[in-house]
């Protein structure tokens, strides 16, 4: 197992990926930001909370999306779903996705599918903290990355988060 980012690196990250979400939206008129459920929540909480201490608490169309029943693998195993919470219209909205990991795309496709089931926003971008560049089954890249790493197919990116893992890190394993 090697360390590939710090809970430090975390942090920095974190204040980066903010910092561009409000360079390409300013004042998140007509944005709103969804985080995918189960990891990419954490780091979608912590963009969000960054967001607000950096405009001294601007509203943020903030919700949670579930893509459990759009997953193309729901068949072959058991997946327990998780709280979709999305309270407002995307409908001619820019939607920022949020995710942990992006690997293959299959997870980023679904929750494509699952964003039309609330309208049809005008635009979609898609933030990850990690990008595992040459492992892409479908044609998906991130707009905003923490960090892209090269790795095998054999090797797994694991993100460790306080709220869940009690600590943060990035490993490879």
């Amino acid at each position: 197992m090697k360390t590939v980012i710090t809970a430090e690196q975390i942090n920095l990250t974190i204040k980066r990926l903010a910092h561009q979400i409000l360079e390409n939206h300013l004042q998140l008129q007509n944005t709103v930001i969804i985080g995918l459920q189960p990891r990419g929540v954490y780091l979608s909480d912590r963009i969000v909370e960054e967001i607000k201490r950096e405009t001294s608490n601007l509203q943020v169309n903030y919700g949670k999306l579930d893509i459990t029943f759009y997953r193309d693998d729901v068949r072959k195993e058991l997946h327990v779903p998780n709280k979709t919470a999305i309270d407002f219209s995307i409908e001619e909205r820019a939607v920022v996705l949020i995710d942990d990991v992006l690997y293959t795309g299959r997870t980023i496709r679904a929750a494509l599918d699952a964003l039309m089931d609330f309208g049809r926003p005008s635009k979609v971008e898609l933030m990850v903290l990690i990008d595992r560049r040459y492992s892409r089954q479908l044609p998906i890249q991130p707009d905003y990355t923490g960090k892209s790493i090269d790795s095998i197919v054999t090797q797994k990116v694991k993100v460790l988060w306080q709220e869940k893992d009690g600590k943060d890190e990035v490993v490879l394993i």
